[in-house]
């Protein structure tokens, strides 16, 4: 009897240590994949440069230089690419540029840019679903897509943004998502496989029905299809998204009956892998929607019909479009035994592959560890309440929501900024079953006791200096103040 209580701890003694081991190292490449000061930098002086060349061209007068994807999203590692906007709205009306005219002022941005200097690797995709000029940079060589009044992605980027700020373990899954799939080639859309956007909205799916959940449905954020209300007055339009978003984030924290997930980032791992195993035998059926968070049955989706995809992964933002249209049915066999085999080898007591399976060849040179002055926080300034280190917020009360104050990039473009109490949504109550959802029909009434930070951003319009805080010591939480008002 003894002899096998004994065996029996040494088990559970032996699983702990695995455990142990994994989570270890999985925060070793998170110091490594994480970006430094100096990425940030770089990224700025990018900006700044496309700006510079964009105002030596008369017909681009006038147009702003906006930065959006994961450099917004706070979701890029440190090789990550760029993504920018040249934005002609001018904070009026959402753009009505149409494609031919997208293509002809990517043209002019492409001179513009050979006479300015400082880009190589020109390539402009007139024919994409959204036209793309593709350069890179010579500063540390970063690949930059340009695009043309690219609001909806913008708007996608800060939605993810906010959304990261409800748990801090989303950061940090969807950079270790982003690594292990470029290890195992399944991160490309040129070749049948994910795109880091339909990479994240796993994530999201993950958070929302791992057990108990992290994020809710999407719906319960911004109860509509996103895409359908970028219309009218573009500073409207985006003050009222946001604030609407705000709102149900904060009622979302705020609600004390739920529970709360304390799965270290390991297990979290672990369990992504292991729910995607089959990935390729549910999606003949099944698609991912992060929207309702739930997977839902194609046939009953009419939006979803025909069933042309390998995989279906609904854009929550832009329904019905599937986010995970160029992954081929080839490359999704390979892509869920891919899970598969990474999901048994996290699992074996033996860790000998263990960082074969989670990192690329070229990283393994890098994950000696670093000083300890290149592991402080990497967002110049991602400034959060005292003690906000904790996975997800206290039963205290909702963590801030801030925004991503990235140096110069970043303004709202109203100047607005909106505050989190509750709002009673006009219309219908819609009532969830955790909190009550505020829907985005006409502007917002919310009124504020805190502060967020939008990232919407005007490079030509501010300064590389810090804005200045303002330490509130009974509520232990620095707020960003904006300067005066601007028009845009």
């Amino acid at each position: 009897m003894f002899p096998i209580i004994s065996q029996q701890f040494d088990i559970g003694i032996s699983e702990m240590s695995a455990q142990s081991t994994l989570e270890n190292t999985l925060k070793e490449i998170l110091r490594v994949v994480k970006p430094l000061r100096e990425d940030w930098t770089t990224r700025l002086q990018i900006i700044d440069e496309l700006r510079g060349a964009v105002e030596s061209v008369e017909s681009l007068r006038g147009a702003t230089v906006e930065p959006f994807g994961s450099f917004v999203s706070d979701l890029f590692t440190r090789w990550g690419d760029l993504d920018v906007s040249i934005e002609f709205s001018n904070g009026s009306f959402v753009s009505p540029y149409g494609k031919k005219q997208k293509q002809r002022l990517l043209g002019d941005v492409t001179r513009a840019m050979r006479q300015k200097g400082g880009w190589r690797r020109y390539q402009l995709i007139p024919n994409a679903r959204v036209p793309i000029l593709k350069v890179e940079s010579n500063l540390r060589n970063v690949s930059c897509d340009i695009s043309i009044d690219n609001l909806k992605c913008q708007m996608k980027s800060r939605l993810l943004f906010w959304i990261s700020e409800i748990d801090t373990r989303f950061r940090d899954m969807v950079l270790l998502v982003k690594e292990w799939a470029k290890a195992h080639n399944i991160n490309n859309p040129k070749f049948g496989t994910f795109n880091s956007y339909s990479l994240t909205l796993l994530v999201v799916f993950h958070f929302q029905t791992c057990a108990p959940a992290i994020f809710p449905p999407l719906k319960d954020i911004y109860p509509g299809n996103l895409i359908d209300d970028l219309k009218g007055l573009r500073a409207d339009t985006e003050r009222r998204i946001e604030e609407t978003c705000a709102a149900n984030i904060r009622r979302f924290q705020s609600y004390n009956l739920r529970a709360e997930n304390r799965s270290s980032l390991s297990e979290l791992f672990i369990s992504f892998l292991g729910k995607f195993s089959d990935i390729s035998l549910k999606a003949s059926e099944l698609g991912i929607c992060t929207y309702t968070g739930q997977w839902q049955a194609i046939k009953s989706n009419m939006r979803w019909l025909p069933q042309t995809y390998a995989l279906f992964i609904e854009d929550p933002f832009e329904q019905p479009e599937n986010s995970a249209r160029a992954v081929s049915k080839r490359e999704l066999t390979r892509i869920s035994e891919t899970f598969e085999m990474s999901h048994h080898i996290l699992i074996s007591p033996n860790h000998s592959s263990l960082l074969a399976t989670l990192v690329r060849p070229q990283m393994l040179s890098l994950m000696v560890r670093t000083p300890d002055w290149r592991c402080q926080p990497t967002h110049p300034q991602r400034f959060r309440a005292e003690g906000s280190h904790s996975p997800t917020p206290s039963n205290n009360g909702p963590r801030q929501l801030t925004r991503p104050q990235v140096h110069k990039v970043v303004r709202s473009p109203s100047q607005v900024q909106p505050q989190y109490q509750t709002v009673k949504p006009k219309g219908p109550s819609q009532v969830q079953p955790q909190f009550q959802t505020v829907k985005p029909n006409g502007p917002s009434q919310v009124q504020s006791q805190f502060q967020t930070m939008n990232p919407k951003s005007h490079p030509n319009r501010a300064t590389f200096k810090k804005p200045p805080l303002q330490t509130y010591e009974d509520q232990r939480q620095q707020i960003w103040r904006p300067r005066s008002d601007r028009p845009v």
